[in-house]
């Protein structure tokens, strides 16, 4: 198991893991050694996330999510591709911990007076340049 909050834990078993080249820089080795990894993992399948915690993670996820709603984390930073798998699992459990945290709700506010006031002035401004440029020709 692996520990993502103290009441999150995913299973090794919900992760599949698979291993490509890595692209960049490398000389001879890059085109010999797979040594980048693509971790994928099924959201919405999951049993070991809440449904609103998966919700917060599909919207976190963005291009990384598939259409099925497997999340695919590629992870080529490192030469090792046992520091590229450290690399994918850290990545994960980070984006799982940040859809955790509720977003605080929106407590609507009103403008202030001098807020309006400035808005106003600034509208005026702008206007006196644009009738400027209206212009009849002068003379030369």
């Amino acid at each position: 198991m692996i520990q993502v909050t103290h009441s999150i834990a995913l299973d090794e078993a919900e992760l599949q893991e698979s291993f490509i080249r890595a692209s960049g820089p490398g000389g001879q080795n890059v085109n010999k050694v797979e040594s980048a990894v693509q971790l994928r993992f099924d959201v919405r399948q999951s049993p070991s996330l809440p449904d609103d915690v998966k919700e917060r993670l599909e919207r976190l996820a963005g291009r990384r999510l598939t259409n099925d709603g497997v999340l695919i984390i590629t992870a080529q930073r490192f030469r090792t591709q046992e520091r590229n798998r450290e690399d994918a699992l850290e990545r994960l459990i980070e984006l799982i911990r940040q859809a955790t945290e509720r977003p605080k709700p929106r407590s609507p506010t009103r403008p202030t007076l001098a807020s309006k006031r400035r808005r106003l002035e600034a509208k005026g401004r702008r206007s006196e340049i644009k009738k400027g440029r209206s212009g009849k020709p002068g003379f030369d």
